[in-house]
């Protein structure tokens, strides 16, 4: 194991913790600064985020407590699993954004701001536009925002499993 990757699994449990409000931070962030509404498929994603942050805090808790070192090895497992399933929702919203496969047929996303402006213009009979599954949002280097959500849970996958390696290791 490269010396590089040690701290960071000998700590997972933090990493994991942190790593998982970053995302949602920065979902918040596009949402709140961007205009970016979420769908239901990144409603989805955040709340895998806000399961493998309590995951990690539960387990940074319990692995302190006497004898609770023996735990280590099965949060890190349980936040591996967690984070696969974010690398398949996010592959699963990513592919619907690039029409390989249809997103679902109930995709609208959740409450959003509304300017007086917009009011104004729904009471004279505009059309709502509720953020669908389908269309990529925003997209940085050909990769949509599902697209990099996969990458980033696929590499919290990968570490989660290096930290299981690592602790099955140290024991």
């Amino acid at each position: 194991m490269s010396a590089f990757l040690r701290p960071f699994l000998q700590r997972w449990r933090l990493w994991a913790l942190l790593s998982s409000l970053l995302m949602l931070a920065i979902a918040h962030g596009f949402e709140t600064f961007g205009g970016l509404a979420p769908c239901a498929l990144c409603l989805r994603a955040r709340e895998i985020y806000w399961v493998a942050a309590w995951v990690a805090l539960i387990g940074m808790f319990v692995v302190r407590l006497r004898g609770g070192e023996r735990w280590r090895a099965a949060f890190d497992a349980v936040l591996a699993l967690i984070f696969a399933v974010g690398v398949a929702v996010a592959v699963y919203h990513a592919g619907a954004e690039w029409k390989w496969w249809p997103g679902p047929t109930a995709c609208s996303g959740g409450a959003g701001s509304v300017s007086a402006g917009q009011m104004a213009d729904l009471l004279q009979g505009a059309k709502i536009k509720a953020p669908a599954c389908d269309k990529a949002a925003w997209v940085f280097l050909g990769v949509s925002m599902a697209g990099w959500n996969a990458l980033v849970s696929l590499k919290l996958t990968i570490l989660s499993l290096l930290a299981v390696r690592h602790e099955r290791r140290a024991s």
